[in-house]
């Protein structure tokens, strides 16, 4: 905690100061991010820093391997799904973007298979990406193929199955096909700083 609080005292002395009329202007109008991003919660991979934006240009929900549940309306918690609604219906982004990264815990998890990750909640989240396991363990390219390379493998075709299931969700799917909002997929290398795009 100390060192959260000796950060905020920095960005109040600094950042805070310097983009000061920003934050008023945020405060007095409210925000109108252009663009989601849907990322990791992996402490690495921090949308906002990846993307240079200030405050009020993007709409972030993170979660675990940046995953996309496909819509499903019931009386359950459903945060991303509740972050999606709030952004395309009510701030109407142009641009949702899927940001993978390198390294993914979670989807290394889920390549270990049934059992690892087990827990009150990884387990039944990470399912949402099994489709995506199951391709890659099935290609060709499998066979021969190391643990780090399987990973990789997935946490591209997760990112294309969020993808997907994004155009489950009626008001995504109706504003993209209108050309009003645009799907993107981007995996993030934690090493080299490198971004791809994936789809």
């Amino acid at each position: 905690m100390k060192t959260l609080m000796e950060g905020y005292a920095r960005f109040r002395k600094g950042y805070w100061r310097r983009h000061k009329a920003l934050f008023s202007t945020l405060a007095r109008d409210g925000q109108a991010p252009p663009a989601m991003v849907i990322a990791c919660a992996d402490s690495r991979v921090a949308p906002e820093v990846i993307f240079d934006c200030a405050p009020g240009e993007i709409f972030v929900v993170r979660n675990v391997s940046a995953l996309v549940p496909p819509y499903a309306p019931d009386t359950g918690n459903h945060g991303t799904s509740a972050a999606l609604e709030f952004a395309v219906t009510a701030l109407k982004v142009r641009t949702i973007v899927v940001l993978g990264h390198s390294q993914c815990g979670g989807i290394r998890a889920l390549m270990k298979g049934p059992g690892a990750g087990q827990g009150d909640f990884i387990a039944s989240w990470m399912a949402i990406a099994h489709k995506a396991r199951q391709r890659v363990c099935d290609s060709p390219q499998a066979e021969g193929a190391d643990f780090d390379s399987l990973c990789h493998a997935c946490e591209h075709e997760a990112i294309r199955d969020s993808l997907e299931n994004l155009m489950t969700f009626p008001w995504i799917a109706a504003r993209v096909a209108d050309g009003s909002l645009t799907l993107a997929g981007m995996h993030f290398n934690v090493q080299s700083g490198g971004l791809v795009p994936v789809g």
